[in-house]
């Protein structure tokens, strides 16, 4: 029988609380580093933008030239 990983792809289930949380925060993103999340980017509900940390830090460094 060859050997998959085809868990590798998804977020552990120790991470659902933090989707939980953003959805019920109506966040407009998760910054994370973390690749489990990237199934996020191709499941159309629940609809959950992530961010990795040098987009999280562009965003802001360009809402502060205000």
């Amino acid at each position: 029988m060859p050997i998959t990983n085809s868990t590798s792809s998804r977020p552990p289930p120790d991470d659902n609380k933090f989707v939980d949380c953003a959805i019920v925060s109506n966040a407009e993103y998760i910054v994370t580093e973390d690749n489990h999340f990237n199934i996020l980017k191709t499941t159309p509900f629940p609809p959950v933008e992530i961010k990795r940390l040098h987009e999280f830090y562009e965003e802001l460094c360009e809402d502060d030239k205000y």
